[in-house]
């Protein structure tokens, strides 16, 4: 078994835990704050141009050593070597684990079944390289000789959160081409992008591993049918480049060989932007800037691999997610980045959190009876700050939040980024000491609404502060988040990388689809079969 597999809860630092919580489940962060000046201190990581600071949890330096000694427990440090590896630790469908491959040094080594996958990985980046440069420069046309101006990412889950979520927040670095993402299956999303288009300047990459998805092609298929209005089969060739393992198909939609991008088994899509998948990204920003962001991730990687746990990011971070989780009982977490850059980036992280380890079978094929996976949801601040803050600072849910922020900001405007860094350290000052009835009292409250204007303050939070965002530093954000997932897991004894639990959906839907046509009839219960009627009815 290329994992180990331990009941996390039969170990002696969980047990350990479980006195300690106890123990210490009522006491108050700014106690402890008070008695030790060191504590920030004690409880910061400095890395590069991160400055994790860790302090603001309900956590002592007697939890830190049960947190650490779990790790141990659960032999996390032989889990991470043998996925850097390349051992089979996706066993439930047969197949290594490698997205950190791809942003790796051309030198390096990473073997599946025994062979070096650089030197392909590497003939994969130099495609993307030359045909992003040849689209970007004008070189690379259209069937009418214009130069492309738009990009049509069309894909969806990994095949689209992913480019999708580092485009939107690389903006600032993008060039003159337009990108646009089509996922959804509802027509009118992709009629609205039609609606944007020029089919002599745009160009189209179809993002699909066995290139059988229906999402993907349906909305290619559409996407085809609107383009073929103007242009002829042969022009596809020009304008349609697909990221696929499944050549036949490609080729049968009319793309041109030499215009598939390939994919690997050994990378999982939740975990695939670093790949050709991210093709639109190299488009939208230039390929130097992707090789940013990839050499940024391998930073983190490196971190993550060789820097022991009391000061490794991702682990400390994971850990802190399961004492939440475990022994506190909070299910969900909260990422408020103060850039609206970073705009889409909960919901990017909800695909790779909430499909990784929403498990319920442990990696012995066994019922789980402790809570595995946290619910993610977050918005930029200081919008979060005027929408769901109130619910974390008053509400009776524990939600532990990470604060990212940047010192930086890009533009220049140091008016501004005083204000939002102002909110940025307030809240997470705020969350913290929360408000007693004395200071309420102080302000001159009146007596019957005293009640209502104090908090409890004691609410966790972690602030990762990088100096700028840049490329490279969302690498490093990004792969940071993916490595959590990993410890998590390892930790919650479950396999991170399948989604058998997407699939089933996928095959009820395909059913129903037939009844459309009236073509075959199957049973259900009589909720669905009078929703199913209803729209037969009304469509």
């Amino acid at each position: 078994m290329a994992l180990p597999s331990i009941n996390p809860t039969t170990t002696k630092s969980w047990n350990a835990l479980k006195a300690h919580f106890e123990d210490i489940k009522d006491v108050k962060m700014k106690d402890l704050f008070a008695k030790d000046s060191q504590r920030a201190n004690k409880f910061t990581i400095k890395w590069e141009d991160f400055y994790v600071d860790f302090s603001k949890n309900r956590i002592t330096e007697e939890t830190f050593k049960y947190l650490l000694e779990l790790a141990d427990d659960v032999k996390l440090k032989a889990a991470i070597k043998s996925q850097f590896s390349g051992e089979i630790i996706n066993e439930t469908e047969g197949r290594a684990v490698l997205h950190t491959a791809l942003r790796a040094p051309k030198d390096a080594d990473f073997k599946v079944d025994g062979v070096n996958v650089m030197p392909e990985i590497y003939q994969v980046k130099q495609k993307i390289e030359g045909f992003t440069n040849e689209v970007v420069n004008g070189d690379r046309k259209g069937y009418t000789g214009k130069a492309f101006t738009d990009v049509v990412n069309i894909g969806i889950g990994g095949s689209d959160l992913g480019p999708a979520m580092v485009v939107d927040t690389l903006q600032y670095y993008k060039n003159h081409l337009t990108t646009h993402f089509v996922s959804n299956v509802d027509g009118d999303h992709v009629n609205e992008v039609i609606k944007k288009l020029d089919p002599e300047t745009t160009l189209f990459v179809i993002v699909s591993k066995t290139f059988t998805t229906q999402e993907t092609l349906s909305n290619a298929n559409t996407l085809k049918a609107w383009f073929l209005e103007s242009a002829s089969e042969e022009a596809i060739a020009k304008h349609f480049v697909a990221v696929s393992t499944n050549i036949k198909n490609v080729k049968a939609f009319g793309i041109d060989e030499n215009n598939i991008f390939p994919m690997w088994d050994w990378v999982g899509g939740r975990f695939s932007l670093w790949s050709a998948v991210g093709l639109t990204i190299s488009l939208a920003v230039g390929y130097n800037n992707f090789d940013s962001l990839l050499k940024g991730a391998n930073k983190m990687d490196e971190h993550f691999k060789n820097e022991d746990f009391d000061k490794n990011i991702p682990v400390v971070l994971a850990l802190l997610s399961v004492w939440y989780n475990n022994f506190f009982g909070a299910e969900s977490e909260a990422i408020i980045p103060y850039s609206q850059y970073l705009n889409q980036f909960a919901t990017y992280l909800q695909q790779g959190i909430m499909e990784s380890n929403g498990k319920s079978i442990d990696r012995n094929g066994n019922p789980i009876d402790y809570q595995t996976g946290t619910i993610i949801w977050g918005e930029p601040g200081t919008n979060s700050q005027h929408a769901f803050f109130q619910l974390i600072h008053q509400g009776t849910k524990l939600i532990p939040a990470d604060f990212i922020g940047f010192v930086k900001s890009l533009h220049g405007n140091q008016d501004h980024q005083d204000k939002l860094t102002s909110n940025f350290l307030a809240q997470t000052e705020a969350l913290l000491n929360g408000k007693t009835r004395e200071e309420v009292v102080t302000e001159g409250t009146s007596e019957s609404i005293i009640p209502f204007k104090i908090f409890e303050g004691n609410k966790p939070t972690n602030t990762i502060y990088i100096n700028k965002l840049s490329p490279e530093s969302l690498g490093k954000l990004i792969a940071m988040y993916e490595h959590k997932i990993f410890v998590q897991g390892i930790i919650w004894n479950i396999f991170s990388y399948d989604q058998f639990g997407v699939e089933l959906g996928k095959q009820l839907a395909s059913k129903i689809l037939q009844e459309f046509n009236n073509t075959t009839n199957n049973q259900h219960d009589s909720s669905t079969l009078n929703l199913l009627n209803y729209y037969n009815q009304m469509s």
